[in-house]
């Protein structure tokens, strides 16, 4: 039997003079280790992209972290210098895809700056370098050259009794590799808080009412999917999701 086929949109990054359409392998990994899929990589265009030709041949889609943040102006923010790097073919590609993505049934893994762009398609907004406000972490990378520790698992969250993600990581402490200087502001109407840091950091949500696994994290499972027993727990699950999905669109 062929594997599931999920789709992961692209960052549009400039190398050497050159434009390019990436991915971080970390994630073409852990969707292939950890998930058991086959991953579809979406090109990063402002326009072009067709939303429900590309979703009729997927399984499921997961929206990777990047460097670059959502553009303030698409949740009725003025952008500052600070604000940035911006990567407009990738809000254009991914807003939408997430928003027809849960219009159809599609699981959905949101990850880093795919936790924030699902919070911006649904109505929400960002709030920047929470590591100046008052009583909040610094939860920024550390500056090191070393991967292993930049992506260290060194941060509780607080996984909430009752919630989606309680069977799968279990309800309390979960230790993770929560690296980011933006966080979810305005929480979207359609999300559950699913997880926070002892700051009260929002770390993880689900879409309410989805018709499939919805879930985004603000942590990095992707790194550790080999090793982390959460992590691999993530990826399985949604893994499972997507499993369920493409058996249901074989039948129909």
């Amino acid at each position: 039997m062929s594997k599931p086929v999920v789709a992961i949109p692209c960052d549009f990054r400039e190398f050497d003079g050159n434009v390019w359409h990436v991915v971080a392998n970390q994630y073409v990994r852990a969707a292939v280790e950890g998930a058991g899929v086959m991953p579809f990589l979406i090109p990063a265009l402002e326009t072009g992209n067709d939303i429900d030709e590309i979703l009729d041949r997927v399984d499921g889609v997961l929206a990777s972290g990047a460097r670059s943040n959502v553009h303030p102006s698409l949740y009725g923010r003025e952008a500052k210098d600070t604000d940035g790097p911006f990567d407009p073919g990738r809000d254009a590609t991914s807003l939408p895809l997430i928003r027809r993505a849960l219009e159809r049934g599609v699981p959905l893994f949101a990850i880093c700056r795919g936790i924030q762009e699902l919070n911006v398609a649904l109505g929400g907004t960002l709030a920047s370098e929470i590591q100046e406000q008052p009583g909040v972490w610094d939860h920024r990378k550390p500056d090191v050259s070393e991967l292993d520790v930049a992506y260290g698992i060194r941060q509780d969250v607080i996984v909430k009794e009752g919630s989606c993600l309680a069977p799968v990581l279990g309800a309390g402490r979960v230790r993770v590799n929560s690296l980011h200087r933006q966080a979810i502001g305005a929480t979207a109407p359609r999300l559950a808080v699913e997880a926070v840091a002892d700051d009260g950091t929002i770390e993880a949500v689900s879409v309410i009412g989805a018709k499939a696994f919805a879930v985004g994290v603000q942590w990095h499972p992707e790194y550790w999917v080999r090793t982390d027993a959460p992590s691999a727990s993530l990826f399985r699950a949604f893994g499972d999701a997507v499993r369920a999905y493409a058996a249901r669109r074989m039948a129909a």
